[in-house]
């Protein structure tokens, strides 16, 4: 038995039918709606390089505790991020895992933006590789997804892996967390660190809090975490926020020796 709601969805829908037949040329109107889906894609060449074992690689247990890893990061809390015109060339390969290339058995270089994959990725990269010491920070602009970016910094922290900014190289933004990260930090005389303030997903940005209020505890932790004593991790916190989102401050190895050790 038909129901009285589809006998009138049909009426309607006749109605329109001899509407648009009998309608002027001229004053009929057809609207076209396009839509783009874009497409990332990721090429992994340490499956060449692992061989069969390539599928075994379980890319979330490399990263033990870190429950975030099991859902994507809010892509809307856009934190500390400076865009790059270009990224420095990174040579020769043995393998690529989204900003990360492989160069030898103990060294990877980074030149990219963190995303909410980036964590996956570098545990992958660990799985295949577990001989890495060191990661050259060669063109890194910052992070598109700050959650991801501090799982991944505390994860270069747990993996004992040095950090280093070699000659003409540049940190900016979150990359900036991730260089403090290292067990070991170093840095050439050129090297360049970029600090800006945070944004919110509400365009609000550091200084648009209370001093007292929660939202700063995350990052004063973090800078604790990575050897900072307190005064020096408010210090550098008020040097970061001194600046807004859209702008870039660039300190030298010198002035980063203020508040970390460097080798």
């Amino acid at each position: 038995m038909v129901s009285p709601a589809a006998i009138l969805r049909t009426l309607i829908v006749a109605a329109l039918a001899a509407l648009l037949a009998f309608a002027p040329a001229q004053a009929q109107r057809v609207v076209t709606i396009t839509t783009t889906t874009v497409t990332w894609t990721y090429e992994d060449e340490a499956y060449e390089e692992a061989g069969d074992d390539a599928a075994a690689l379980d890319e979330a247990a490399a990263l033990p505790g870190d429950e975030a890893l099991a859902a994507e990061a809010d892509l809307g809390a856009t934190r500390r991020y400076a865009p790059s015109a270009s990224l420095a060339t990174i040579g020769h390969a043995k393998a690529r895992f989204g900003p990360f290339a492989v160069i030898d058995a103990q060294t990877v270089r980074m030149a990219g933006d963190v995303t909410a994959a980036t964590p996956r990725q570098f545990a992958a990269m660990l799985a295949a590789f577990p001989g890495l010491k060191r990661i050259e920070m060669v063109d890194c602009p910052g992070s598109l997804d700050e959650e991801a970016n501090l799982i991944l910094a505390r994860a270069i922290r747990r993996a004992g892996l040095e950090t280093m900014v070699p000659a003409g190289g540049s940190v900016r933004s979150g990359a900036v967390e991730l260089w403090l990260a290292g067990v070991r930090r170093r840095a050439a005389p050129d090297a360049e660190f970029g600090v800006h303030s945070w944004m919110d997903e509400d365009g609000r940005q550091a200084n648009d809090y209370p001093a007292n209020d929660p939202v700063h505890a995350e990052y004063l932790s973090y800078y604790r975490e990575m050897g900072m004593d307190d005064a020096k991790a408010r210090a550098f916190y008020a040097l970061t926020n001194s600046t807004p989102f859209d702008d870039v401050r660039y300190l030298t190895r010198g002035d980063m020796a203020r508040f970390v050790a460097l080798d």
